[in-house]
């Protein structure tokens, strides 16, 4: 009998991955996709009807939680009460796309491991390994937002290709490991069908961010809007 389990789902390629490889493994039955909205768009700013989409096309139901509050505190909150509902549910086992984050998978287990969970890691090797995965997966995704000063414009609206890693600049991480980049996930093996979708013109977004020092700093990016087509 497969292990009941949820997969943390981004939207993106390490998530999309990590799934595919979970579902070829055939020892788990993942039983929801769990993603988290604020404001109707995910954290890699996907919109929530395209989050939707995604999960009709790849067959497995989407569970939504909607975030209270930007910060730690409402972001817990809301992932405590999923838990003990999956945890009702029969749930053991919540997968995550991480890439070899020690910080990220300790933090994780501490949240989980007092609820009797497991956090499952398939992909957890380095960017170098996942990049060449991901590749040879055959999962087609678009980059759909760019850190600024990182990668410019030149970059949104593209799709992830062999071509493309090796143009990326010298100290980008070729998974974007470090918020270089974000995707969308729309076709390849895991999905049945594509996601229908339709990019518009690209834009530069800015967020002002207080520092624990009290400074303000401004982060830049490049964000291609999606829309789905109806």
């Amino acid at each position: 009998m497969k292990k009941k389990a949820v997969f943390n789902w981004s939207g993106g390629k390490d998530s999309a991955l990590a799934l595919y490889k979970i579902l070829q493994q055939d020892e788990y039955e993942v039983i929801a996709l769990l993603t988290t909205i604020d404001e109707r768009t995910s954290m890699h700013l996907i919109p929530e009807q395209l989050l939707d989409t995604q999960a009709e096309c790849i067959s497995i139901p989407l569970h939504k939680v909607f975030l209270p509050s930007k910060g730690l505190e409402g972001y817990e909150s809301a992932m405590r009460k999923a838990v003990e509902y999956f945890k009702s549910l029969g749930v053991n086992d919540f997968i995550f796309g991480d890439i070899f984050l020690h910080d990220v998978k300790k933090y994780r287990e501490a949240q989980l491991s007092p609820y009797g969970i497991n956090v499952i890691e398939p992909l957890w090797k380095s960017s170098e390994e996942v990049i060449v995965d991901f590749l040879e997966s055959g999962i087609k995704t678009r980059i759909i937002v760019t850190q600024a000063d990182k990668l410019d414009e030149s970059f949104v609206g593209k799709d992830i290709d062999k071509s493309l890693i090796e143009s990326l600049p010298a100290g980008v991480d070729p998974c974007g490991e470090n918020g270089e980049y974000h995707t969308f996930a729309y076709g390849g093996p895991l999905f049945k069908k594509e996601v229908p979708f339709a990019t518009k013109q690209s834009e530069i977004l800015t967020y002002d961010v207080k520092l624990d020092d009290g400074q303000i700093q401004t982060f830049s990016y490049w964000h291609t809007p999606i829309q789905s087509i109806d």
